[in-house]
């Protein structure tokens, strides 16, 4: 199936940037359970009351209903269960598979995305649940890096703040938001999910002092070999603070939206002040590089016509 057919028109709103405003990627990835499908209806919610109607891909085929209509959804494309039972596959090998199918789509998904840019601030993006899936397969690279390619990008960790409220997963989450900062390598933005539940001021505090992570991490009943894991990771994440942009939000009463947006704001400013000019750099690289190895074969075919040439033929 093409995927033109699954893009969906609707009238729901325009951007109020139109043409004059540059569109952003929201590429959102979070833990299943975080929140993160939510969130993305509670943005959808609150750029709708602004007169600026974002423009929603969805990525994950295994979800079975989302809280928002998608413009381009990959169940639209891929049917997941079926690409199970056909390659005999389990649930996460059939999540990236289908997420493979679709990513040989892609650049019919970008022309249908880059005609709307003049009509949307911003651009969508839900992955699945499984983040793994995502970040670390070849698919999920390709994505990422096509829309960085093309416009303003930002990656935005989803974390459910209640169940990193202990010191240990608490610094799971935070590995695995380094992780995925590094592996990306695109502004980032730490959202704290759920504060209407439980404040993320406890979060906040253990980034920025070190006594405080120490002294929450001696009051939990872990085992020494474990305290002295967690210790030592907190040392090597002490950087990786520093650089963070945090935010708490909550999916289900809206706090936290305009600070949200404010830090997306300061994502693109890196986008422009630190990525593109990298982008640029390693296209110019690789375009050198090409035009070497063309220049360098050219030699090589040269030096081949000139000693067929000097050959004596025997008759």
């Amino acid at each position: 199936m093409s995927a033109a057919q699954t893009d969906t028109e609707k009238a729901a709103g325009t951007s109020d940037g139109g043409s004059t405003e540059e569109a952003v990627n929201i590429i959102m990835i979070g833990m299943a359970g975080s929140g993160k499908t939510t969130l993305m209806q509670r943005i959808n919610a609150y750029l709708h009351e602004r007169k600026t109607a974002p423009y929603i891909v969805n990525l994950d085929p295994a979800v079975s209903k989302v809280p928002f209509q998608a413009n381009i959804d990959i169940r639209d494309t891929v049917d997941y269960k079926q690409v199970m039972t056909e390659y005999n596959l389990g649930p996460n090998g059939g999540i990236l598979t289908s997420l493979n199918l679709f990513t040989t789509k892609l650049d019919q998904v970008m022309d249908i995305v880059d005609k709307r840019a003049g009509d949307h601030k911003y651009f969508l993006y839900d992955t699945p649940g499984q983040i793994e899936i995502f970040t670390w397969s070849a698919s999920g690279a390709i994505i990422s890096n096509t829309l960085a390619a093309t416009r303003p990008t930002v990656v935005v960790y989803v974390v459910d703040t209640p169940r990193t409220a202990s010191p240990a997963t608490f610094m799971s989450n935070m590995m695995y938001a380094c992780s995925i900062l590094y592996k990306t390598q695109l502004p980032f933005v730490l959202a704290f999910n759920k504060t209407d539940v439980v404040s993320h001021e406890f979060a906040l505090r253990w980034m920025e002092d070190f006594e405080q992570f120490q002294q929450a991490l001696m009051r939990q009943e872990e085992e020494r070999f474990m305290n002295s894991l967690i210790h030592s990771m907190s040392l090597v994440l002490d950087e990786f603070y520093n650089n963070l942009r945090v935010v708490g939000v909550s999916a289900m009463t809206g706090q936290g939206m305009d600070e949200f947006f404010k830090k997306i704001q300061e994502a693109v400013t890196e986008y422009h002040d630190e990525f593109k000019p990298t982008l640029q750099r390693q296209i110019e690289q690789k375009q050198a590089a090409e035009r070497e190895q063309k220049a360098e074969q050219l030699k090589q075919l040269m030096q081949d016509l000139s000693v067929t040439e000097g050959k004596e033929v025997d008759l």
